[in-house]
């Protein structure tokens, strides 16, 4: 699959001259060594994309002409996760797998017993990781959001899940509705969702589920889960 690099100013004429001059620009000339003749594609991150061969090489951006265009629809159910912010480097490391897995929405959640204490890169973290996973829609990361807020966003949800060790079911068992057109997953903290906001989830109208035996790290409960959600529901 060809590299992706994400622009502001997409080129959507082909056979149009371009000059590719960005932070993204310098890495391809400088690391990734992008010589005259080859192929790669550029995009806006919301489904515009351009296929675009370089012909001259500068000492920090690409002179391309625009071989094709095109534009990628989005699948008719959408998936928000709503994450509990991770301790460190493991709140990186959740982005960039619910990126990988295809979200279009990632809500950072200030749980109860949350230890990480900002959401500030997330954003680029997310951009980077649809680079590197060929996403030609970079997924849309909120503000952080309390408690009172999830709750809202559940009743709005035509399915919200929340995923955790004591409930009955598990993702298999559990009947979506037959007009679905977006799942909100939400994904606790290390220290686990507490009694209370169980409750109020449930009485916002969310199914609660389990993955299965073992729990998983709160930075990698939210692949597992989309990966599974995205099998039940056919995008996979």
């Amino acid at each position: 699959m060809l590299t992706l690099f994400f622009v502001a100013d997409l080129p959507k004429s082909i056979g149009s001259i371009y000059e590719f001059d960005s932070e993204d620009a310098h890495h391809a000339v400088k690391v990734l060594r992008i010589t005259a003749g080859e192929i790669f594609m550029l995009g806006d991150g919301a489904g515009s994309w351009s296929e675009v061969k370089v012909f001259a090489v500068k000492k920090k951006s690409l002179e391309v002409e625009v071989l094709s265009t095109g534009f990628q629809e989005p699948l008719p159910i959408s998936i928000t996760v709503v994450q509990a912010i991770p301790k460190g480097d493991r709140s990186k490391e959740a982005i960039e797998l619910l990126t990988e897995a295809g979200v279009d929405t990632i809500i950072p959640w200030s749980a109860a017993r949350s230890i990480g204490k900002g959401a500030d890169k997330f954003s680029v973290t997310a951009r980077e990781a649809s680079k590197q996973s060929r996403r030609l829609r970079i997924p849309q990361v909120a503000d952080t959001a309390n408690t009172e807020a999830i709750c809202a966003l559940i009743s709005a949800s035509d399915c919200s899940i929340v995923f955790h060790e004591s409930a009955d079911k598990s993702l298999s068992e559990i009947q979506l509705p037959d007009t679905l057109k977006s799942v909100l997953i939400i994904i606790g903290p290390e220290g686990g969702i507490t009694a209370e906001e169980l409750v109020r989830f449930s009485e916002a109208g969310a199914i609660t589920s389990r993955m299965g035996r073992p729990v998983l790290r709160s930075a990698h409960a939210g692949i597992a889960a989309v990966s599974a959600l995205s099998a039940k529901i056919r995008v996979w």
